[in-house]
């Protein structure tokens, strides 16, 4: 479902970032196949440096569909950003690839916080990101971070997940699966 970033899935993932209804909301755009190649490299390199943590997100035959990073981390804590290629939009990739992220930045790689900034206009990443039941709105309970993202004027809202409220839902998961195998 994920892998570490290669330049050898740069063709098919810039053709699906350039999308008009993707490339919006994709936080290091590249406006040519050779620019995304050199963002990739750049990635690349910034992940050996520990300054992010990029993912490249699959389907179930192992063809890239789009990408997932925690960026901007210090201190066990960063943003995510993720988009998927249009055709994959609505199908349950996107969940499936926050839980295999979530667990590895949580479980394998020491991060305790992950925060999302979503633009008050994405109507549909905010629903998606409020339907998640480990997910709290936090424009209020982190306001410093929350007025830095809009210096500028009021354009994101701020989202934060914390390891512990992650690691609840997972306990939370596991039982209901247990209950529901003993009842069958």
């Amino acid at each position: 479902m994920l892998k570490k970033r290669e330049i050898q899935d740069s063709h098919i993932l810039f053709e699906l970032m350039s999308h008009p209804e993707v490339f919006p909301f994709v936080r290091h755009k590249a406006y040519s196949y050779d620019e995304f190649v050199f963002l990739t490299k750049k990635t690349i390199e910034a992940e050996e440096r520990e300054e992010l943590i990029s993912r490249t997100i699959l389907d179930e035959w192992g063809t890239p569909i789009g990408t997932i990073n925690l960026f901007d981390i210090e201190e066990g804590a960063g943003f995510l950003g993720t988009w998927l290629g249009k055709p994959y939009h609505g199908k349950g990739y996107n969940s499936v690839a926050k839980e295999a992220f979530f667990n590895e930045l949580f479980f394998e790689l020491n991060i305790h916080t992950i925060f999302m900034r979503i633009r008050k206009e994405n109507v549909r990443s905010q629903k998606a990101a409020e339907k998640l039941p480990y997910v709290v709105k936090a424009n209020e309970t982190r306001p410093s971070i929350y007025e830095a993202l809009n210096a500028n004027g009021p354009v994101y809202d701020l989202y934060e997940i914390s390891k512990d409220l992650y690691t609840l839902y997972l306990y939370r998961k596991e039982e209901h699966t247990e209950e529901t195998a003993l009842e069958a």
